[in-house]
């Protein structure tokens, strides 16, 4: 059975996908992962289509059963959270209509089960998934890592049967 996690965002949203293969926290294969990016000279209803767009393109293409979702944390500019959660409302409108089951995680779930300290900074999460995943992966950005981390995370808890 095949996730999707998510790192939510309106810039940019990072996803990974993973496959469960047995009944162990660590029996799960890194499929791929990715950004989908807008542009902010576009309109910002023409940006959250573009997240709904370009989401429903990797649910059809990889067909996950379950999407688990990074919780928004603490946002200084209000500005921003409320847009990252107008984003986050695309997200779960794509993953409801295609009868995802929706999981979510606080940041420190995710840094808990990756790098075992809930207070881990960016490079130690990252420098995990690398450890994880060795040379399966390339990083491009943090909220891609992010996403990774996410669905490791999730694969982690055993949850993911």
């Amino acid at each position: 059975m095949k996730l999707i996690s998510i790192d939510p965002g309106f810039d940019k949203v990072g996803y990974a996908i993973f496959d469960k293969t047995g009944n162990g926290n660590s029996d799960f294969i890194y499929i791929t992962s990715d950004l989908i990016k807008t542009s902010p000279k576009s309109k910002h209803e023409v940006r959250l289509k573009k997240v709904y767009e370009e989401l429903e393109k990797v649910i059809e293409r990889y067909q996950p059963k379950v999407m688990v979702i990074e919780q928004l944390f603490m946002f200084k500019n209000q500005k921003t959270v409320i847009k990252v959660a107008q984003a986050i409302g695309v997200i779960e409108l794509v993953a409801s209509l295609y009868d995802l089951q929706i999981e979510r995680l606080t940041p420190l779930q995710i840094k808990q089960m990756v790098t075992g300290y809930g207070n881990a900074d960016k490079k130690s999460v990252q420098k995990m998934i690398e450890l994880t995943l060795s040379d399966k992966i390339q990083i491009k950005d943090d909220d891609q890592a992010d996403a990774i981390a996410c669905g490791l995370a999730y694969c982690y808890t055993n949850h993911f049967s």
